[in-house]
């Protein structure tokens, strides 16, 4: 944990909303679900929190280039795979052990001292293959009329 942080009850419903979903959401997303629970809260009370949250080390914030961010209650190290087409998020489990593979880390060559890392990897999740593949399965020509 980067720092304490006081337990609300909001932040409860949050954190807990967020383990019961296997997807990443957005804070948008999250407040729609949070919301069914606490009628009352606010979408920037969602987002306070879970920068709070994040801050604190309880969740992980993806901030996936050029996307909405995202957030993550697996506080495990592992990598993440993004559909091209719907966004969709999943976990690489097991992690990749790639660090131990890198060649050139960028800190030995610019003197960084290295914190951590983050590889994005990218391609068509199975529904959206799917999808596609009835789309251009369909031939009209063999339709009865």
């Amino acid at each position: 944990m980067k720092y304490p942080v006081r337990m609300t009850h909001q932040r409860e419903v949050i954190l807990d909303e967020l383990k019961r979903t296997r997807t990443h959401p957005t804070a948008d997303e999250l407040y729609t679900r949070v919301k069914k629970r606490l009628p009352r809260i606010s979408l920037s009370t969602v987002y306070r929190n879970l920068e709070t949250l994040s801050n604190a080390g309880l969740v992980s914030k993806l901030e996936i280039t050029g996307r909405q961010k995202r957030f993550d209650w697996n506080q495990e190290p592992h990598d993440h795979i993004i559909c091209t087409i719907c966004q969709r998020i999943d976990d690489i489990i097991p992690p990749m052990s790639g660090l131990g593979q890198l060649s050139d880390i960028p800190s030995d060559r610019h003197g960084y001292q290295l914190t951590g890392w983050r590889v994005e990897f990218f391609g068509i999740c199975p529904d959206c293959q799917q999808k596609h593949n009835e789309t251009h399965d369909h031939d009209p020509s063999k339709e009865t009329q």
